[in-house]
């Protein structure tokens, strides 16, 4: 898979970033943006540019930023003339530096092309003549350049270049297409699991056993979003293939060649924004991968667990799990923001200053959320309670469906979902950490055999408990404590049956039933509440004598 990422970036590089010969003088990117100079006033700040003839980069011009565009744009239409003058005729390009106000001016077949100024001197730290002499010599190279390329012959060859760019452009997309389908038919089949070995071949501990269910899930979401990643990656490299080919296939005709300057300006800040926001998609999905990764391995080495740890471990690794990733997540949000100001030319030192203050400012204002962070932070660190169990905070309870640190949501046994901000728990019940118990209240009627009674719920209990359904939930066998008090339903017996997390309510129903069963083949009666009234005789006498009188 290290190979697969190796082999989809290089594929990327080079359909991105080669550019073909007649293009060398392309400006790349960071060329585009004109720098300034360090004067205050913004519109007398220098700014530089280059002039192209057919897209190709030749020198570079300087002017005052409210200047700039009209010289620039001047220049440029007289050099265009200048070369279709040149191509049509038969001439040689005669080029002359004339003197004109003491300034040098250049001559194109005694054409007016520009006057160098000290700016455009000061771009290549010599004299202005040197500058004008510099450009002198270059120019008829260029023209001829321009001229040659628009030859019967060399449009013909540089249209075989391009069908055979296109042609591996095919065939490029085609293997990695391939690929891709591939890499799902292994993800959809996988390779039959084996029975787990620890270290030599031996058999593994039944802590790991236990805990395998966990690692399962892990490796799963692992793949998962390795998976993500290499689709993503897969996708941008055929946009690289076919982005990458059609750029360069525009670089070799002086008709086309235009256009890469175009799409390099018009696409420079969406591509460098586009590149950091999937650098960051990449980067999350990779870290994701990496904690799970990170999980797997600390739950596969069975280090930290014991037999009686295993269950829990299965409910703090999803909310150990899923509070890191909001964390990362978080993290490389805030850093690909950042990249993309550094990417759009701002200035993010002033930024990180002001924010820091700002920083202060909303903590003062958000003392609550601090609250609740610092509190979900002990809950998840302290292991009080995770997703999946069943707790109870004041007059509410339910099971856990989603812990972060800003706050706990319970679903109770009406299907109301209850969100509790972490600083309001204060104090919390667990009824399912590590282990519960069903606690049985059993009333028997005061006429029974009480010695019978118990014997019976002790025999009912020790069934269930050697059952194979029943003995993986029941932990310890049923504890029958004795008579616990007289009531007005008469003698309460009390039994503890301690089983696995989340399990009391299933064996307490179960055992109930049984119970009730076995009592009514045993004659015992269950008790129901009882009054007994007792009445004077006398009084009832004289009750009794004065309906008579009336």
């Amino acid at each position: 898979m290290r190979f697969q990422f190796l082999a989809i970036a290089s594929s990327m590089a080079i359909a991105v970033v080669s550019v073909p010969k007649a293009t060398a003088q392309i400006p790349l990117l960071p060329q585009l943006q004109a720098p300034s100079s360090v004067s205050n006033d913004s519109n007398n700040r220098v700014v530089s540019g280059w002039i192209y003839l057919d897209g190709r980069r030749l020198f570079q011009i300087a002017a005052s930023r409210a200047n700039f565009p009209e010289r620039s744009e001047d220049i440029q239409k007289k050099l265009e003339k200048i070369s279709q003058s040149y191509i049509k005729s038969a001439k040689k390009t005669e080029v002359e530096v004339r003197k004109v106000n003491d300034l040098p001016v250049i001559y194109v077949n005694d054409q007016y092309l520009m006057t160098i100024t000290s700016e455009d001197a000061g771009l290549r730290e010599v004299d202005k003549w040197t500058s004008a002499d510099q450009i002198k010599n270059s120019l008829p190279d260029d023209l001829e350049q321009a001229k040659q390329e628009r030859q019967t012959q060399s449009l013909i060859n540089q249209g075989k270049i391009a069908a055979g760019i296109g042609l591996a452009m095919i065939v490029m997309s085609w293997g990695v297409y391939n690929w891709q389908r591939r890499s799902k038919k292994d993800l959809l089949h996988p390779i039959a699991s084996q029975p787990s070995r620890g270290p030599l071949n031996s058999p593994i501990s039944p802590a790991v056993a236990a805990a395998q269910p966990i690692t399962t899930q892990l490796n799963q979401r692992q793949k998962l979003h390795l998976q993500e990643v290499k689709r993503r990656l897969f996708e941008l490299t055929q946009a690289g293939i076919w982005g990458g080919g059609s750029f360069f296939i525009l670089g070799l005709f002086p008709y086309t060649r235009p256009f890469q300057v175009g799409i390099l300006t018009a696409a420079q800040f969406p591509l460098r924004l586009g590149v950091v926001f999937l650098g960051t998609y990449v980067a999350i999905r990779l870290t994701y991968a990496l904690i799970d990764r990170f999980t797997t391995t600390l739950i596969s080495s069975g280090a930290l667990l014991t037999p009686e740890s295993s269950e829990r471990l299965q409910l703090r690794v999803s909310t150990f799990s899923g509070v890191t990733k909001s964390i990362a997540t978080g993290i490389w949000i805030g850093v690909g923001f950042l990249l993309a100001l550094v990417a759009l030319g701002i200035d993010i030192v002033p930024l990180l200053a002001g924010v820091s203050l700002v920083g202060v400012a909303v903590s003062l204002a958000s003392q609550n959320l601090i609250k609740d962070a610092i509190n979900g932070f002990l809950i998840i660190l302290e292991d009080q309670y995770a997703l999946g169990d069943v707790i109870s905070v004041g007059d509410v309870g339910g099971l856990v469906e989603n812990l972060n640190l800003r706050m706990t949501q319970l679903r109770d046994s009406e299907g109301r979902l209850i969100t509790i901000p972490n600083s309001e728990i204060k104090v919390v019940a667990n009824l399912s950490s590590r282990w519960s118990r069903a606690d049985l209240t059993i009333p028997i009627a005061y006429q029974a055999d009480t010695e019978k009674a118990l014997k019976l719920i002790e025999t009912v209990g020790s069934q269930m408990n050697q059952e194979v359904q029943w003995q993986p939930q029941i932990l310890e066998p049923p504890q029958v404590l004795g008579i616990d008090q007289f009531g007005d339903r008469g003698l309460i017996i009390r039994v503890w049956i301690k089983t696995q997390p989340l399990k009391q309510w299933d064996v307490a129903r179960e055992f109930r039933r049984r119970l009730k069963v076995a009592l009514d083949q045993a004659e015992i009666s269950i008790s129901v509440p009882q009054q007994a009234i007792w009445m004077n005789d006398d009084h009832l006498l004289n009750f009794q004598g004065n309906g008579k009188d009336n």
